[in-house]
């Protein structure tokens, strides 16, 4: 009788030290799939934000070939588009990550050992969900602190670059393009600002042509504006009729901000705009005043576009969680993670993009991640994989299957003309 205390004792820690030991492995499993989430995820994402990064910027080349700034001034534009692209891309990459780190576990034969060894799946989902919510917080802020900043940056880098043209970038004797239509010639460029020579071709207008002669002129600071300054020269006006008429001047003042395509009074779109700032816009502001509906789809956009790394990394889990072999599915199961995110990517740009002209469409801002994130939190807690339906999957595969037999015949047939080629 006194002794089965003490065998009671003994077996429960025994049974604690195996449940202590169980929790440990646990956490070392996940802390595993963790560590190989991640690094895919980075290397997915430095890969393809440098795809996306290189597009936008090959976009702004001509800031060195045409406006002449420095190799310093290039790069200081590259780095101000990141902000843009980075929330865009996070969460393909996280999809990507999720989806090809579950495919190789389960190749590995991993998620099966896991499974036999009485794992629970929170042990796989855990990690993603974990990476999924810290990448949602790193898009947050990105886009909503970092994101505006550099947009405004931007396009005060390139207003700058393009307003120094006369003062340091123009070479003298050789025409420069600063704009489509506008292209102008500087004979020689003198001390103190001064040049001497100048010529000025201006097709800018419909249905007209302007050309601008000076003896001598020089460029001023007035204030905030920069001005040129052109003295006894020429102006001829040619209409869409033919006709030319000529005036003489003394002297003439330009505002350097004709000579680019920014002219006017500077205004900023709602992307350039903080979240406080689209919550509450100046009523003042002529782009609000002009469209306030645009102010308001922006801000409902930068409230939900955080949600979709989260929506990602559960159509990951979903599609590649289960332990399976890769002869039960028809596709590779990145394939499907990204053919599935991109419907649902595809539907929130729809959605924010009809809400730019539609207040009716907000609701629906909402209701694309969130329906998404539900859904799949569902068929994840059901073991139910998301999978592209059979007759969708028959069809899709029949029509790769003839796209290369089409192309195999038109190889053949290339071989075949080139035989005949050579034989003749």
């Amino acid at each position: 009788m006194e002794t089965a205390p003490a065998v009671y004792k003994r077996d429960h820690s025994r049974f604690g030290a195996r449940s202590g030991h169980k929790k440990e492995r646990m956490k070392v499993v996940e802390r595993y799939v963790l560590r190989r989430m991640l690094g895919i995820f980075l290397t997915t994402l430095v890969w393809v934000l440098a795809i996306v990064w290189t597009t936008q910027v090959l976009i702004r080349i001509d800031l060195v070939t045409s406006n002449g700034q420095s190799a310093w001034a290039f790069f200081q534009v590259a780095g101000l588009v990141l902000p843009a692209v980075i929330p865009i891309v996070i969460p393909f990459a996280l999809g990507i990550a999720v989806a090809l780190t579950l495919a190789t576990m389960n190749s590995d034969s991993e998620l099966v050992v896991l499974a036999a060894a009485g794992s629970p799946r929170s042990t796989i989902i855990r990690p993603a969900v974990v990476l999924g919510l810290v990448s949602c917080i790193a898009a947050f802020s990105i886009e909503n602190f970092v994101e505006p900043h550099s947009r405004t940056q931007l396009r005060q880098t390139i207003a700058e670059s393009r307003t120094q043209l006369l003062t340091s970038v123009i070479r003298e004797g050789t025409f420069h393009r600063i704009d489509d239509g506008l292209s102008i010639q500087i004979a020689e460029r003198l001390p103190g600002g001064q040049f001497r020579g100048i010529f000025v071709a201006d097709d800018r207008q419909p249905g007209a042509s302007l050309v601008y002669y000076a003896g001598t002129g020089e460029a001023r600071q007035d204030g905030e504006r920069q001005l040129l300054v052109m003295r006894d020269g020429v102006i001829q006006r040619k209409n869409a009729a033919g006709a030319l008429s000529t005036i003489r001047y003394t002297s003439y003042a330009f505002d350097l901000s004709e000579f680019t395509s920014s002219t006017g009074p500077v205004t900023y779109s709602p992307k350039y705009r903080t979240l406080s700032y689209l919550a509450a816009p100046a009523a003042d502001d002529p782009v609000y005043r002009n469209n306030p509906q645009s102010f308001r789809a922006e801000f409902h956009r930068r409230l939900t576009d955080w949600l979709y790394p989260l929506v990602f990394a559960l159509i990951g889990v979903a599609v590649a969680s289960d332990a399976r072999s890769f002869r039960e599915a028809r596709f590779h199961p990145m394939i499907t993670t990204m053919g599935f995110a991109l419907v649902v990517r595809w539907a929130g740009f729809l959605v924010a993009n009809e809400a730019g002209s539609s207040q009716a469409y907000v609701p629906a801002m909402y209701a694309v991640p969130l329906l998404a994130i539900g859904g799949l939190i569902v068929m994840i807690a059901r073991s139910k994989p998301l999978e592209v339906p059979t007759a969708w999957a028959e069809s899709i595969l029949a029509l790769v299957a003839g796209l290369h037999d089409w192309i195999s015949s038109m190889r053949l047939v290339g071989w075949a003309k080139r035989l005949v080629g050579d034989s003749r």
